[in-house]
C-alpha cells in the first residue's frame, strides 16, 4: 500500500536510497500519529464531517492500535509506505469506509509536521527531567566543597587560587543557560500545524483551536504556507539547543579527565 504509487514502478535502488531508514524512524513517531489522529477526528465529529457513531468506532480502534505500540506488539509491514498508511491501513480493515474518513481535511504533510512535533515536545520534556538530578547534583557539591580549595587555571597556567564549589557551581549555572535554550525551542516546537493540509490550508470547516487545545499545544501556526515552510526549522531549533548541552557535558568532562590525570590529582573515581 503505496499512497505516492504511480503507473510505473521506481528503480529498487532510487527507491531504497530515498526511503533510507524511514521506515524505522516512523516507528518512534507511532504513538504521536495516533493521539494526532484522535484529536483530528474529534474535530471532525465537531463539524459535522463524522457521525458520533463513527467518531466512537474510530476512538474504539485507535486507541486499541495505541496501546499495541505501547505495549511493543505494532509493527509496519513490508508493502505499506509510512506510519500514517499503517495506521490508516488497520482502520480500514476493520472498519471498512469509515477507516477511510480519519483522512478528511488533512495531508500526509500537516500529518507528518504534527507528529514530528508531538515527538520533539515529548522529548524535550523528558531531557530537561533528565537534566534536573544532575543540576541539583552540582548544586549540593558546590556548596559542600565551597571552601576546598582548587587551583584555577589560564590556558592550563596556574592563575588564581579557586574552589571546588566554584568548579560544580559553573556547570550547575551553564546547565541553567543549556535549559533556557531548551525552553525557546519548546517554544518553537509548541505551536500546532495540522490543518495546514499541504500547505495551503482546507476547504472544509475545520477547526483547527480544537485540535490545538485536544493536542495540548500553546498555540498554532498561524499561516498554513508558514507551517508547512517550517518543516525542519524546528528539527534545527532542537538539535542547537541540544548542542549547548552536549558542549557542556563535554567540558566538564574534560575537566574530569584532566583533574584525574596523574599530574593534576584532585578527583579520583570509585573503584
Amino acid at each position: 500500500m503505496k499512497l505516492w504509487q504511480k503507473d510505473k514502478a521506481s528503480l529498487q535502488e532510487v527507491e531504497k536510497f530515498t526511503v533510507g531508514n524511514d521506515r524505522e524512524m516512523d516507528m518512534y513517531l507511532a504513538s504521536f500519529d495516533v493521539l494526532g489522529s484522535l484529536a483530528h477526528i474529534e474535530m471532525l465529529a465537531s463539524v459535522g464531517l463524522l457521525t458520533k457513531e463513527e467518531l466512537t468506532q474510530l476512538q474504539i480502534e485507535l486507541k486499541s492500535i495505541y496501546k499495541q505500540i505501547e505495549n511493543g506488539e505494532f509493527t509496519l509491514q513490508d508493502d505499506v509506505e509510512d506510519i500514517h498508511s499503517q495506521i490508516e491501513l488497520l482502520l480500514t480493515q476493520k472498519l471498512g469506509d469509515v477507516g477511510k474518513k480519519i483522512h478528511s481535511a488533512r495531508s500526509r504533510n500537516d500529518q507528518v509536521l504534527v507528529d514530528v512535533k508531538l515527538f520533539l515536545r515529548n522529548e524535550l520534556e523528558e531531557l530537561v527531567k533528565s537534566i534536573q538530578p544532575l543540576f541539583e547534583l552540582l548544586q549540593t557539591q558546590s556548596e559542600k566543597y565551597k571552601t576546598d580549595l582548587l587551583p584555577g587555571y589560564t590556558h592550563l597556567q596556574l592563575a588564581m587560587p579557586s574552589s571546588f564549589g566554584l568548579w560544580f557551581g559553573a556547570y550547575a549555572e551553564s546547565l541553567v543557560d543549556d535549559v533556557i535554550t531548551l525552553k525557546a525551542a519548546y517554544d518553537v516546537v509548541n505551536k500546532n500545524p495540522l490543518g495546514s493540509a499541504a500547505g495551503y490550508g482546507s476547504s472544509f470547516p475545520i477547526n483547527r483551536a480544537l485540535t490545538t487545545k485536544l493536542l495540548g499545544f500553546a498555540d498554532l501556526n498561524y499561516n498554513v504556507v508558514y507551517a508547512q515552510m517550517g518543516r525542519g526549522k524546528a528539527e534545527r531549533v532542537v538539535a542547537q539547543s541540544l548542542a549547548n548541552v552536549a558542549s557542556t557535558l563535554s567540558k566538564l568532562s574534560m575537566d574530569a579527565c584532566l583533574f584525574l590525570n596523574q599530574n593534576f590529582g584532585f578527583v579520583s573515581f570509585p573503584i
